[in-house]
């Protein structure tokens, strides 16, 4: 190949940066904003749609939207290779296949869609068409973790193959789907990749980074030759299509970023187990502040109670930035329970508006912004900070990105922003950030 195709990621929280950097996150999808990142420089670029957060019909819609105004500006930026990718949780959480569905639709027709759900960051692989989480040394296939029982986007299924059956109702059978086994992504798979026709469903292992490496090749000596596919995919099969260099400032230097040394603030609106062991951690370390947001309050429905409540905690934020120290600001941890899906989305959207309420009302002269939690972090950039787009710097610690605000922000420019996911990282890995910063 001559060129390099465009790689255009609809990332449906925005953590699917996690491996790679100096690129542009766009928080917006009118056209304008778009031919940014058709324009960039970088051969990546991530649109955060936030659909994970979103009921079915909305992703659909929003999904919808972007594609169309896609279409648009990559005409008037006459771009003729480009991939496309639907970035989703590599525990397999999300709105499959609707979304691919759209992207199909809208920008198709392709000759294959992939689902490579391998983040070998975040101990996620894929062997034999079974998706394994590797907890504490040992790889557990996905559907015994808390992460199947998700209560808006479970499924019964760790061999691909079924979890697509049972995720189309059947449209796509197992039988159906083509699989690419480590054997075939090892010995070349191009001659494969170029039967593939009429959007066929395909399901692709991955153990180690080596393995996407060797398969992206194939994909774009393909797609080189007239090929046209799209991906549903997790992180690590976009640091093989980008092909980028290493970071330029590593993990262990990005305190350089901190604003004038000062201690920074951080946000945890994320539930699964993983972060609260992480929440845990991190408030034992020297320099840090818990500050509880008990969200049983908003239940009720009072503007008055979420006024008092965001009143309170900005008063203890203010306290406890003044005395040096980091604010930890963090959700209630029980679970509460709701009658039905919807109920639970609206509820999480009225506390993930306090958060966002909380971020607009830091002291401005914070030095730095941890947010943990996709949705969270997705919230934290398009309303929290109100940014069209960030540029990301690369990682603070694997599967973590960490962003920069533009200069010209008016009331946090140049802040450094840690995105950091609910299910990446071990039990010290909040900890390991903080300290990174506070060095």
């Amino acid at each position: 190949m001559n060129t390099q195709p465009k790689i255009i990621v609809l990332d449906d929280d925005p953590t699917g940066s996690q491996t790679v950097h100096s690129c542009l996150l766009l928080m917006r999808w009118d056209v304008e904003t778009l031919r940014l990142g058709l324009k960039d420089d970088a051969p990546i670029f991530f649109i955060l749609s936030n659909t994970r957060s979103l009921t079915p019909a909305d992703a659909a819609n929003v999904t919808k939207e972007v594609c169309h105004n896609l279409k648009i500006a990559i005409e008037a930026e006459n771009i003729k290779d480009f991939l496309v990718v639907s970035r989703s949780d590599s525990t397999l959480r999300g709105h499959y296949p609707i979304e691919t569905d759209v992207i199909a639709t809208e920008l198709g027709p392709f000759d294959a869609h992939f689902l490579v759900p391998a983040f070998f960051e975040g101990g996620r692989v894929t062997r034999n068409s079974i998706h394994y989480l590797i907890i504490d040394g040992v790889p557990t296939p996905v559907h015994e973790t808390e992460f199947a029982r998700d209560s808006v986007f479970s499924y019964n299924y760790s061999y691909l193959p079924q979890y697509v059956e049972e995720k189309t109702k059947g449209r796509i059978t197992e039988n159906q789907v083509t699989r690419f086994l480590l054997a075939d992504i090892r010995q070349g798979s191009l001659e494969k990749l170029l039967q593939l026709h009429n959007n066929q469903c395909a399901v692709v292992d991955g153990e180690t980074q080596s393995d996407l490496n060797t398969f992206a090749q194939d994909l774009l000596n393909a797609a080189s030759q007239g090929k046209r596919f799209l991906f549903r995919s997790a992180a690590s099969i976009l640091t093989a299509l980008a092909a980028l260099p290493p970071q330029t400032t590593p993990a262990e230097n990005m305190s350089k970023y901190v604003r004038g040394g000062k201690p920074g603030a951080i946000i945890v609106g994320s539930h699964v187990k993983k972060t609260t062991q992480q929440l845990e951690s991190l408030l034992k370390v020297e320099g840090t502040v818990g500050i509880e947001v008990d969200v049983s309050r908003l239940l009720d429905n009072q503007e008055n109670e979420l006024a008092k409540l965001l009143t309170e905690v900005l008063a203890k934020v203010r306290e406890v930035h003044d005395s040096g120290k980091t604010p930890v600001v963090y959700t209630s941890r029980q679970e509460l329970t709701f009658p039905d899906v919807k109920t639970r989305l609206d509820f999480g959207i009225k506390v993930s508006s306090l958060l966002m309420d909380i971020v607009k009302g830091l002291p401005t002269e914070i030095g730095f912004l941890i947010s943990k939690g996709g949705i969270t972090s997705n919230d934290v950039l398009s309303t929290g900070l109100g940014l069209t787009s960030a540029r990301l710097l690369g990682q603070i610690l694997a599967g973590c990105s960490m962003v920069i605000t533009p200069s010209d922000h008016p009331q946090f420019p140049n802040l450094p922003v840690v995105l950091f996911p609910g299910n990446v990282g071990n039990a010290d890995g909040l900890a390991t950030v903080y300290q990174r910063l506070s060095c």
